[in-house]
């Protein structure tokens, strides 16, 4: 039986003190969209993360700053209240090496969606945007490094990736049936390494491109130009500038073509790990002796976005380049590790 397709209602235009709830927002991609609709002129920032307020990297003047743990239902019922908008940001993630380490804790983070989309379905809400992941693609066709890149049909046959990958993937079928049976318009971005300043540095749950900032400014630092890289350094990805991750949520949110459809938003410029880490030589001004840790986590061998369909859609594609986005990542950590060699707190993620 073919399932019959709903009719899209045009919405009533979004005011600028309409309000808008940012789940995560004390995180780097939560905290960064909080400020981009700020500059838009939007009024009614309602920012929530679990984390106390001095561990949040951004603090958006005129927000609404609530510290509430999301995985529990009646605090997303207390988020909600009276949302036009919605952009759940929140999970408990990070970098390879905390996914393929802490899978029950990515996996619990389906508690998030689950009372988020319902919360949200129940106070009104006109538009429901989720942060879904690359991770959701089917692992067997990422054992290359030399992977063609992913279109979102990809998912399917499912094989994503242990724990998080899951529960993206899972939240993402939540956010469709909602759509599908009770009509809240949603939306949903499967992101592709997200990186840039303000992010993640240190602490274990850092991406790569902040990872290899990090550790060359420490070996600048100490005067020891040895590198530890994880696997072979042949695994190849593609990384997101903070900039274009949030104006594409932007623009997918308010399209209407892409209700209750995935999209990969994502750069489609591929590199090695091995190439990355010659680029931030490159910016650092210093050549780093390399070793392979062979027995640290590498994820899948090969990851890239199929840009086809969000060019196709939106006429649009990330396009900061990973020269111009390492260049500036590299400065803004530089300044948090000299500072923090001050003795002045600083966020790491």
């Amino acid at each position: 039986m073919q399932e019959q397709k709903r009719v899209v209602e045009k919405d009533v235009p979004l005011k600028k003190n309409d309000l808008i709830v940012i789940t995560g927002a004390g995180g780097f991609i939560g905290g960064n969209l909080a400020q981009y609709f700020t500059k838009k002129g939007f009024t009614r920032i309602r920012a929530v993360d679990k984390k106390p307020l001095y561990e949040w990297y951004l603090h958006v003047p005129g927000a609404e700053n609530l510290c509430l743990d999301v995985s529990n239902e009646d605090n997303c019922k207390r988020v909600c209240e009276g949302a036009v908008e919605v952009y759940n940001l929140a999970a408990d993630m990070g970098g390879m090496g905390f996914i393929e380490r802490f899978r029950v804790e990515c996996l619990r983070s389906i508690l998030i969606n689950t009372h988020m989309v319902e919360a949200a379905y129940k106070a009104g809400t006109r538009r429901y945007f989720y942060s879904s992941s690359a991770c959701a693609y089917n692992t067997d066709l990422q054992k290359d490094p030399n992977v063609r890149a992913l279109k979102e049909t990809d998912a399917y046959p499912a094989m994503a990736e242990r724990g998080y990958g899951w529960e993206k993937l899972i939240s993402e079928q939540f956010c469709q049936e909602y759509w599908h049976e009770r009509g809240m318009k949603t939306f949903i971005a499967r992101f592709h390494n997200v990186y840039g300043p303000n992010g993640t540095w240190d602490g274990g749950r850092e991406k790569a491109p902040a990872a290899m900032c990090r550790k060359i400014i420490e070996c600048i630092d100490k005067n020891d130009l040895r590198m530890n890289i994880w696997g072979s350094g042949e695994q190849t990805r593609s990384f997101m500038y903070i900039d274009d991750c949030v104006k594409g949520i932007d623009m997918i949110t308010h399209c209407d073509d892409l209700i209750a459809t995935p999209i990969n938003l994502g750069s489609s410029e591929m590199v090695s790990i091995n190439t990355l880490v010659s680029k931030v030589e490159k910016i650092a001004k210093v050549k780093v002796k390399r070793s392979y840790d062979m027995t640290a986590p590498q994820g899948v061998a090969g990851r890239n976005s199929d840009n086809t369909f969000i060019k196709k859609v939106l006429k649009w594609e990330p396009n900061t380049t990973l020269d111009k986005g390492l260049a500036a990542t590299y400065k803004w950590i530089k300044v948090q590790y000299d500072k923090r060699n001050q003795g002045h707190r600083v966020g790491i993620g």
